[in-house]
């Protein structure tokens, strides 16, 4: 008789080899453990990646900026937490500046002692900057004016001061970040952060705001022209998908404390011509400087000197126009901000930050001609040498009006130090073009401080150690059988 044959069980895993129904393969307790530990770790690190993804693109990153001036040094510390039209979104309430007096330039008799200047400015940042990104924080000094007008070895012996400090300070820092920028940089840099204030980046060029600044040692004037611009002027300069091309230009000396100094020397020279009445009133009496003695000044007198410096140059001129001494400026077109001096001697005056240059003319006359003793009690708690907005006012329109021949109806210039909450000033210029320059390099790459690492590490440990208990784990084994009496398949337990 032959014996019965026992029914063959269809093997599911022939035909769908990602699916098993075989009992050893379901309840089998080790298999089971590695399944449970290794959808563990593929969880923790889906979990890891959503936060470091996350704080890669909204966490705050960091950047410091050293503005070294001519009157004195700050530090900006600037925070963006993500990205807004392919820009840096700036945490303005994680931004913080720091001025310490006096400027680099003022260390020409020992340069080497520079550096000492920086340190009480660091520890500021430190404060500021959480400790998990100091050391992925870029720090950068740009000196201005002040060190342009400094002898190429001394300035240079000032720098590395600097840098020596710079390089222990904790943050991220390269010898060639600590540098003298030219003034056509400034310029760029503050029509970059007047922009980005006012929301223009990234728009037509035609739509954006040209800048004007009137620092102490040196003036600067950015905007969008359409002419054509000599190699030393033109400055094209592309922000995310956007190219810009743009007049920039410093104009040294030209700054309102150096152009001060300069014009009270010319005023005791010969060669002022339009203001010279006679010796004898050219050298004791300054129109732009009244005080108790002189009871008064004379604005147009002190226009018109101030005009006289500003040409002074003009015989030097080598284009076919030169507007402001010897350098070129093309016409002049679209809206400005007008910051620093601009806004200050606006403010001093209480002007609509619209008012016209003809408002200006009536404010400093009323200013600068006016008793001095009764100036003093109109403003008894300056502390300032009053006597400066005098020639302040009459400078500006010297140098808008009668050189850059914007008229003096005109209110397309508006005088401020910030738009949108934002301050005005050349380092956030400088901060954001270095921000949006990496941001496809930075802001893709997860950035990992100590203590995400720490979770990292820490995960992937216990996880281990969990896959490994469940190697050792020992459980009875099972055994599928047939059987013949009941006519199907049994799973028994084997010792």
């Amino acid at each position: 008789m032959d014996a019965p044959k026992l029914p063959i069980r269809p093997s599911s895993a022939r035909f769908f080899p990602f699916i098993s129904r075989s009992p050893s393969s379901t309840h089998n307790p080790y298999r089971r453990c590695i399944w449970i530990s290794v959808s563990f770790l593929s969880l923790a690190f889906l979990l890891l990646y959503i936060v470091v993804s996350s704080r890669s693109s909204t966490s705050a990153r960091f950047g410091i900026v050293i503005d070294g001036g001519s009157s004195g040094t700050r530090i900006h510390i600037f925070s963006s937490k993500g990205i807004m039209g392919g820009f840096p979104l700036l945490d303005l309430k994680s931004m913080a500046v720091m001025r310490k007096t006096p400027g680099l330039s003022s260390y020409l008799g020992d340069p080497e002692l520079s550096g000492e200047s920086l340190v009480e400015l660091l520890e500021f940042a430190k404060e500021k900057v959480p400790n998990d990104w100091h050391k992925v924080t870029e720090v950068r000094l740009m000196a201005t004016a002040g060190l342009r007008m400094v002898e190429v070895g001394l300035r240079e012996r000032i720098l590395e001061s600097c840098r020596r400090v710079l390089r222990l300070s904790g943050f991220q820092f390269k010898d060639d970040w600590a540098t003298v920028i030219p003034g056509s940089d400034e310029g760029v840099y503050a029509w970059v952060a007047a922009n980005y204030a006012l929301g223009s980046l990234g728009s037509d060029p035609e739509n954006t705001t040209g800048i004007l600044e009137l620092g102490g040692a040196s003036a600067q004037v950015t905007f969008v022209s359409n002419e054509a611009l000599s190699p030393e002027f033109s400055h094209v300069l592309t922000l995310g998908n956007t190219t810009y091309k743009l007049y920039s230009n410093s104009f040294l000396h030209f700054g309102q404390n150096v152009a001060r100094e300069s014009l009270q020397k010319l005023l005791n020279s010969s060669d002022l011509k339009s203001y010279e009445e006679s010796d004898q009133e050219r050298t004791n009496i300054d129109p732009c400087s009244p005080n108790e003695f002189s009871h008064g000044g004379n604005f147009s007198k002190c226009r018109s000197a101030a005009l006289t410096l500003l040409q002074k140059e003009k015989d030097n001129c080598l284009y076919q126009q030169c507007h402001l001494g010897s350098s070129f400026l093309p016409k002049v077109q679209g809206e400005f901000i007008a910051t620093e001096n601009f806004y200050y001697t606006s403010k001093f005056f209480g002007l609509n930050p619209r008012s016209s240059l003809s408002d200006l003319i009536l404010a400093g006359r009323e200013f600068c001609e006016e008793d001095w003793s009764k100036n003093k009690q109109k403003y008894p708690s300056a502390t300032e040498d009053l006597s400066r907005y005098c020639f302040s006012a009459a400078y500006i329109v010297a140098l808008l009006h009668d050189s850059f021949g914007i008229p003096l109806d005109d209110r397309r210039i508006e005088y401020a130090n910030q738009a949108g909450g934002i301050q005005i000033e050349w380092a956030l210029g400088a901060y954001l073009t270095q921000a949006t320059n990496s941001l496809e390099k930075n802001w893709t790459k997860p950035v990992l401080p100590d203590n995400i690492m720490l979770l990292f590490l820490v995960t992937s440990t216990l996880l281990a150690f969990a896959a490994w208990l469940g190697y050792k784990w020992k459980q009875p084994g099972l055994k599928t059988i047939y059987d013949l009496e009941k006519g199907r398949y049994i799973t028994t337990r084997v010792s």
